[in-house]
């Protein structure tokens, strides 16, 4: 995937988004649920104009961020042997972010579901795609598990995503498990993504001490 191709589907992915919020627009009240915490249950509210613009600008500016930033990077020519996995990050991101502008209307439009179970296989389906892309990593400061072992020794780097990569896998899995319980669903979203990313910075320093000696 090249670098048009990604800008161009991030816009498209932000229009859509907008066209949607605005042909809900006449049909939702004054003030909208905006927040919802663990259990599914709304707690933030803001205004309507402002709830279906949030969206469309936050999928702008995170493709931005994530396409021109990594630019800035000294080992930027690391980025050319994985760029088309990780555009297609950029591009699943953006994609996600419309499906949570969807399904934050529809609530908004009256129907009733659990938003964290609506949630649940989509952060699956991203937890997955990062796992491809951990694995497929070469060394920088954008993109990938950046401690100070990893970015010390290309063999710590490669064997921690090589680890990292087969662990996200697995924490889609789990994540989609938490659909068999609704009222954990959320705690089998995020623990697993916070046990690996520790266990991951852990393993890592252990890797370049093993390599030290």
């Amino acid at each position: 995937m090249t670098t048009r191709t990604t800008i161009l589907l991030v816009i498209l992915f932000s229009i859509l988004s907008l066209l949607l919020g605005l042909a809900a627009y006449p049909y939702m009240p004054d003030r909208i649920v905006s927040h919802w915490n663990a259990y599914g249950q709304a707690d933030g509210f803001t205004t309507k104009i402002i709830g279906i613009l949030f969206i469309p600008m936050m999928i702008l500016a995170t493709g931005a961020l994530m396409i021109f930033l990594p630019r800035l990077d000294p080992l930027r020519a690391n980025l050319a042997g994985f760029q088309g996995s990780y555009y297609r990050i950029v591009v699943l991101m953006a994609g996600f972010l419309f499906y949570l502008q969807g399904i934050t209307l529809a609530w908004n439009l009256g129907w009733q579901f659990n938003l964290v179970l609506a949630l649940t296989p989509a952060f699956a389906v991203l937890f997955y795609f990062i796992g491809m892309l951990v694995e497929k990593a070469h060394r920088n400061w954008f993109i990938g598990i950046r401690t100070p072992w990893t970015m010390s020794s290309e063999i710590v780097w490669e064997k921690t995503h090589h680890l990292g990569g087969k662990l996200f896998k697995l924490c889609a899995a789990f994540t989609l498990l938490g659909m068999l319980f609704p009222d954990y669903a959320f705690f089998f979203m995020i623990g697993p993504v916070l046990s690996i990313s520790f266990g991951l910075i852990f393993y890592s320093y252990y890797a370049y001490q093993q390599e030290s000696r």
